[in-house]
């Protein structure tokens, strides 16, 4: 597979919706996360990134302007000990709930399907990120609807263990923009994550997404012998 840029993948498609990337640094050091949320509708742009304890949340901008909450008010990021748990979402906190009860990553979204958006049948995009003493691993997940036929839950799992220095993974929920909007499709896109502090990876995400349509956007990066984490949020909504 060739290894792409993300900041001209960005650029290329002014809808892909929300977006999961996951990779190594070039330089070894860090693994890097990041996690963007666009909207066509008033209600899904009205919407900010908050930190919430080790994680982060959707909440409304404008609270007087909120019409239905169900999909998209949720927690993005939470972590469960050494694993960081990124969706679109509140499959997060299936997720968090079910492996804190000893399943699986795979276990827990066989309890959960793509969103009943009716007639987009949004995908649910997952992730689960580990590191500690066991190296740097990590999965992404997608859960769709059969070419947009919801009788059929299409469950899809790509695992990278040891990711190379310098690779990422990129999936996001539409892989256009259209009507009604078609789903991701394939395996996951392999990436370019190069040596970028993580302010200036955050700042080539953020200008690379399309004006009109982006809404938030959410980086970390771990450490991997430290395990500190460092995490930036920037929101369109001021």
């Amino acid at each position: 597979m060739e290894k792409i840029s993300i900041e001209r993948e960005l650029q290329s498609n002014a809808y892909p919706g929300r977006g999961i990337i996951v990779g190594r640094s070039a330089d070894g050091k860090n693994a890097v996360i990041a996690y963007f949320i666009m909207g066509r509708s008033e209600n899904s742009r009205n919407r900010v990134f908050v930190e919430d304890g080790d994680g982060i949340r959707t909440q409304a901008f404008d609270e007087s302007k909120l019409v239905d909450p169900s999909l998209i008010i949720y927690a993005p990021v939470r972590v469960l000990g050494n694993k960081t748990i990124v969706t679109n979402g509140d499959q997060t906190d299936t997720i968090y709930e079910l492996m804190n009860n000893q399943l699986t990553f795979e276990q827990a979204l066989r309890t959960r399907e793509f969103e009943p958006d009716a007639p987009n049948y949004t995908p649910r995009i997952s992730s689960i990120v580990k590191t500690g003493d066991n190296g740097f691993n990590f999965a992404i997940s997608i859960l769709k609807s059969a070419n947009g036929d919801p009788s059929s839950c299409q469950r899809y799992t790509f695992s990278y263990n040891n990711p190379l220095n310098g690779e990422g993974r990129f999936i996001h929920t539409y892989k256009s923009d259209g009507d009604p909007l078609p789903s991701f499709e394939g395996e996951p896109k392999l990436v370019e994550i190069g040596d970028d502090s993580i302010d200036e990876f955050a700042e080539k995400l953020w200008g690379a997404l399309n004006e009109d349509n982006k809404v938030s956007l959410f980086v970390r990066y771990i450490d991997l012998d430290s395990l500190k984490t460092t995490s930036r949020i920037i929101n369109k909504n001021k």
